[in-house]
């Protein structure tokens, strides 16, 4: 039997139309890129996020609380120091844009390595720095760098930040989200209320991110 032209044009658009129909985002579009995840404790963790937003290969960053025991910690569970809790950023990166060795790079140059239980003003097991691990290879790397730095003897007391397992990231409170953005001159005013960047420039020297291990700038600390 004879098929019709119009017959024909049919049968070929028809599997045309499923694909449009089903799946209109598996035609000609873009893999969602692979995501990793880093957490990190340094200090106030307005800072903590504010050194990672906006990098590239960095898709999301998020404060909140990790390595204690207390599940859901609220802010005032810190500041009580029974929860365990240090004051953390969660990082989502695209590892084919960014390196976890050049997260770990960042970190450094935005906390106190030195000083125990403490960070610039902040006094407290909550201001401790963590670098938390998620996998092997996160622990291989961030105790890769840590040592670098000490064999560096760019300082003269060893760095202190731990390196521990990850364990259960809480998001801290809405407010303190993006807080350096929504009250700027709040948070101004604590950075220098605080003496963070001084003693930034004092440990680091006056180019901050420059590569882990690093010698030059920066005096002994």
């Amino acid at each position: 039997m004879r098929r019709s032209p119009i017959g024909s044009t049919v049968l070929i658009m028809l599997p045309l139309l499923g694909l449009l129909i089903l799946g209109p985002g598996l035609v000609g579009a873009a893999p969602p890129p692979v995501k990793s995840v880093a957490v990190f404790a340094g200090g106030c963790f307005w800072s903590m996020e504010k050194a990672f937003d906006g990098v590239a290969g960095v898709l999301q960053t998020t404060v909140g609380y990790a390595g204690g025991t207390k599940a859901n910690p609220n802010y005032h569970d810190l500041g009580k120091g029974d929860a365990g809790h240090a004051e953390s950023v969660q990082v989502v990166y695209d590892p084919a844009k960014i390196t976890y060795q050049r997260l770990l790079d960042i970190y450094w140059h935005h906390i106190d390595p030195l000083t125990v239980n403490a960070a610039f003003c902040d006094h407290g097991a909550q201001y401790r720095s963590v670098i938390f691990y998620g996998d092997a290879e996160q622990r291989r790397l961030a105790e890769a760098s840590k040592r670098e730095l000490d064999q560096s003897h760019r300082f003269a007391t060893p760095v202190v930040t731990a390196i521990q397992p990850a364990t259960t990231f809480y998001p801290g409170e809405e407010y303190h989200q993006k807080y350096y953005k929504k009250n700027p001159e709040s948070y101004q005013r604590y950075v220098i209320g605080c003496g963070r960047e001084e003693r930034l420039r004092k440990i680091w020297g006056e180019s901050r991110v420059s590569g882990v291990g690093s010698q030059q700038s920066g005096a002994k600390q």
